[in-house]
């Protein structure tokens, strides 16, 4: 039953699937936005903060996991069936939520910061300087998703545990940026 599991995990077709599923919900997703700019109600604002704290959580989501699929992988024998399976993971995980949330973390966080700030205010200026480390963060995971489907990866578990808290330690920073406004 496990073999049959993991099989289907590395099958193309439910992944073909689950792309389409993902892509069809990323175009919904951005058909409801630019509907809301078209009909731009009075409380627009809101909408857009609501899309922009979506995208985040599902941004984090995937920066939080990504490092836990390389410790189990950096174990996985190369060119094993597990090692396979996780390749199919990472590579999904990065394709149809990570990147698809980062960008739209970034149109929706650039929105807001030109229309409610006017891209004014030191708190703002040092959020976005952790949201482009972050973005690095994201541009390092997409890096080694690529080594690691090359059976390439050079670091250890422990050098992929340490990495996990990479994305924390700039969340934490921001979300204290965003809601305390040190420098306003």
């Amino acid at each position: 039953m496990n073999e049959n599991r993991q099989e289907k995990q590395i099958d193309p077709r439910p992944g073909a699937y689950a792309s389409r599923r993902a892509y069809f919900m990323i175009l919904l997703f951005a058909a409801l936005a630019i509907g809301l700019f078209a009909w731009h109600p009075d409380n627009l604002y809101l909408w857009i903060k609501a899309f922009h704290i979506i995208a985040v959580i599902s941004w984090m989501a995937g920066l939080f996991y990504m490092p836990r699929l390389f410790i189990y992988h950096t174990d996985a024998e190369p060119g094993s069936q597990q090692s396979e399976t996780f390749k199919v993971m990472e590579r999904r995980l990065l394709r149809v939520i990570m990147t698809p949330a980062m960008m739209l973390t970034w149109i929706f966080g650039l929105y807001l910061a030109w229309s409610i700030y006017d891209f004014q205010g030191g708190w703002l200026h040092a959020k976005m300087g952790l949201v482009v480390l972050l973005t690095g963060v994201h541009i390092y995971f997409s890096r080694a998703v690529r080594a690691f489907a090359r059976d390439e990866n050079r670091h250890s578990a422990r050098y992929w545990r340490f990495m996990n808290e990479a994305p924390t330690v700039l969340m934490i920073l921001i979300v204290i940026l965003v809601v305390v406004k040190p420098f306003a």
